[in-house]
């Protein structure tokens, strides 16, 4: 089965391929981790005790990549940013361990956004988010392509989404997609930036303060 917004990952693998096997008590049989397909409820009870993140679309599961530490400063700075504005509008701030949660066009699909901002108030579910206002995503050589072909395309199709946002790690650049401008983009390699569902304006210089120069 295809997954809904194209080929996510082409040379990912499931549980049980190059030592991503899971422990005896995993609570799945060895069936889960072939070609078949993966329900939800299986997924998310196994997520909760692998040690390795997973997206899910079309009943296959994707590891997620290790972040490098750039991305972890960066992600870092972002939070220290967009946490006090949240705050401030009774909103909640998710990191990339927490999961978003699609549906669309028949199928389930659950990602991990860099970072999720939630305003809606009924959106309390333990293990995902459905209705975020914000997303940022910090790209890398290997996520990039799947960001801007995939994920771009399925985060659109939310409701509640305000804006998505794009940050570099290899060089400074912030890309801001609104719902209000019909998603054109907005680039920012230097100067001031705007998260308007948050009332905030933070500057490019904050974002990239912990890097120490690129090369």
């Amino acid at each position: 089965m295809d997954a809904p917004f194209g080929n996510h990952h082409a040379a990912s693998k499931t549980w049980g391929v190059q030592n991503n096997t899971p422990p005896d008590d995993f609570g799945m049989n060895q069936s889960a981790f072939t070609d078949q397909s993966l329900s939800v409820e299986d997924y998310l009870r196994n997520e909760e005790v692998s040690e390795i993140r997973h997206e899910y679309l079309g009943g296959k599961i994707y590891p997620r990549d290790d972040a490098s530490m750039r991305h972890c400063l960066i992600t870092g700075s972002l939070i220290s940013i967009l946490l006090p504005a949240s705050r401030i509008h009774a909103c909640r701030c998710f990191a990339s361990a927490f999961k978003l949660k699609l549906d669309n066009f028949g199928e389930t699909t659950f990602y991990y956004p860099d970072l999720m901002v939630v305003c809606k108030p009924k959106d309390r579910h333990p293990l995902y988010a459905t209705q975020p206002s914000l997303i940022i995503e910090v790209l890398s050589e290997t996520t990039e392509r799947i960001v801007r072909r995939e994920k771009i395309l399925a985060y659109q199709t939310l409701p509640s989404l305000q804006e998505y946002v794009f940050v570099a790690q290899d060089y400074p650049q912030i890309e801001i997609y609104r719902r209000r401008t019909v998603w054109l983009p907005e680039v920012h390699a230097e100067g001031a930036f705007t998260i308007e569902c948050l009332d905030l304006t933070a500057s490019v210089a904050e974002v990239y303060q912990d890097i120490g120069g690129f090369s």
